[in-house]
Parts: C-alpha cells; sequence; structure tokens
C-alpha cells in the first residue's frame, strides 16, 4: 500500500467520570497529576497502548495488523522471526546492514503499531534496527486541575485462611477523579511514512477510528466511566505541512461555562473551534 501523502495534527478530547484513567505507580496508583499545577496527566504510552489494544481487538489475524508491544512473545524472538521469514541468518553477532534493513522493512509491513509508532529494535542477536513512527502523541493533560479522592471500598473475599480469622471482611481504597476532561494533542508525518514506515491512508482511517473507539472496549471498575467527546484534525496539503502545528492546536479553545465554577460534566465547558485556518490545512471534524 501507498504511503500517506499529507501531514496531518489532531486534537483529541476526552473525559473520565469516577474512575483513574493513568494511574502513578510512583504515587500508590493514584491520577497522575503535575505536581506543580494539579492537572490531570495521561500519558502517550497509556494512549498508545489503547489504540494497539483497539486495533488488535478488530484486526486480529489480518495480515500486517499484528502487534508487536505486547505480553505474548519476547520482543527478540519476533525480530528473530522476522530474519526466519526474510530466509536471513539468525543468531549471528556483527550483522550485515543490509539484512537489518530487510528484516526492518519486514517488521514495518507486519506490524501496525512500529508503522505508526515506531519502535526501538536494536536488541538481541538479531536486531532490526531503530524505526521512527510517523504518529507521536504528547501527555494528555486536564483543562483544569483536577480532584484525586481516595474512596474506602469493603473487600468481601479474603485471600488467605490466616486473613479469615480475623474477619469476613476487610477495607480498601480505590483512587479516582471525580471528574476531569483531557485533551491530547498528535502529529502526523507523511515524511516519516514515505521514507520509512510506508504508513498508508488505509491505517491512517484505522487510527482515527482506534481514536474514536479507544475507550469503547477498555471499560473497567477502575477507570470509570471514560468517553471521547471530540477528535479535530487538521489536515495539510503539502507533506511538509503548511502551518506550524502550535498555531493549529491554538485554533481551539476549551473553558469552563459562565458561572461553573467545578466542572462535572462535559455539559460544562465550552469548546470554541477558529474554523479560519491557513492557506493549505484544512479542518476535519472527526467526532
Amino acid at each position: 500500500m501507498e504511503a500517506i501523502k499529507n501531514r496531518y495534527e489532531f486534537i483529541a478530547l476526552f473525559d473520565v467520570e469516577n474512575g483513574n484513567p493513568n494511574g502513578d505507580p510512583d504515587a500508590g496508583n493514584m491520577p497522575r497529576v503535575d505536581p506543580e499545577t494539579a492537572h490531570g496527566i495521561v500519558t502517550d504510552v497509556c494512549i498508545k497502548r489503547k489504540i494497539r489494544n483497539y486495533v488488535e481487538l478488530c484486526k486480529e489475524g489480518e495480515a500486517g495488523y499484528n502487534i508487536l508491544i505486547k505480553t505474548d512473545k519476547s520482543l527478540n524472538s519476533k525480530f528473530k522471526a522476522a530474519y526466519e521469514a526474510e530466509g536471513l541468518a539468525t543468531g549471528q553477532k556483527g550483522k550485515n546492514p543490509d539484512d537489518v534493513r530487510t528484516a526492518r522493512s519486514y517488521i514495518c509491513r507486519n506490524y501496525f503499531d512500529v508503522r505508526a509508532f515506531g519502535a526501538v529494535m536494536n536488541t538481541g542477536d538479531d536486531p532490526c534496527g531503530i524505526v521512527r513512527g510517523p504518529v507521536q502523541v504528547n501527555f494528555a493533560r486536564s483543562i483544569d486541575p483536577v480532584y484525586q479522592q481516595d474512596i474506602t471500598i469493603t473487600r468481601q473475599a479474603r485471600t488467605t485462611e490466616e486473613r479469615m480469622g480475623t474477619g469476613e471482611t476487610e477495607m480498601g481504597k480505590k483512587s479516582i477523579v471525580p471528574y476531569g476532561l483531557y485533551k491530547a494533542e498528535g502529529y502526523v508525518s507523511a515524511m516519516l511514512a514515505q521514507k520509512v514506515t510506508g504508513f498508508s491512508e488505509d491505517d491512517l482511517e484505522l487510527l482515527w477510528t482506534a481514536i474514536i473507539n479507544m475507550f469503547e472496549h477498555d471499560h473497567s471498575a477502575a477507570r470509570g466511566k471514560m468517553c471521547m467527546r471530540k477528535l479535530i484534525v487538521f489536515k495539510h496539503e503539502n507533506p511538509l505541512g503548511n502551518a506550524p502545528s502550535h498555531i493549529l492546536f491554538d485554533k481551539v479553545v476549551v473553558n469552563k461555562k459562565a458561572g461553573v465554577e467545578f466542572a462535572r460534566s462535559y455539559d460544562d465547558y465550552d469548546v470554541v473551534i477558529d474554523k479560519n485556518m491557513p492557506e493549505g490545512v484544512t479542518l476535519i471534524e472527526k467526532l
């Protein structure tokens, strides 16, 4: 498939209600926050994991849509499989650069997440090089500071007979954000798609679909109610771009409505989009 010819930027707005969108293991799995401003944070790794999970769910078994970064096998075994599939020698030190490029090309053709996000694949005896992916995502950040709350819960099932001796139940905690609206910004580079991974128009449409639906098959008691609210895409005519990304991102302004002190729903916000685009840029509201 032919690689994309246009550069893109995008903004995704999503919210959480009574849930933990991204726990911080350095803080007892409390919701991640900026310690200086108390704005909520969802990492790029978290967002890309949800995109990978959706693609794997809807494309499982289809050629070209495997997912490299998951827990099924070690990465080095997957790199070795790429060498074997291309008929290259495995397990030898000092790889021929042409062999590495051939294996890297195989990985890009067969793994969606490498075509999209890139990967560091230079480990083990069968390295596949380093791929810079055309799709990159910033940390999502809440529009307003979020309130982290620890909810005390009762656990009905004890794990050991010894603990059963002190009673049938025990207390636990659950960390939530009562409400938060988050904004994530991302980029799609046509030049990297053309020169490196071959990220195609079909891949791009799958990416948009995955972003729109990435919370729909990821529900859990811990994450509460999470919804994608808006996906705004800026399409450039020129593969190198027609305007700086920050100018386009500034076209979308999100503020609390007048009289709202503590936002507790998406309806408490106004999303204002300046549709006067720079020449060569098209605004597309996917959601």
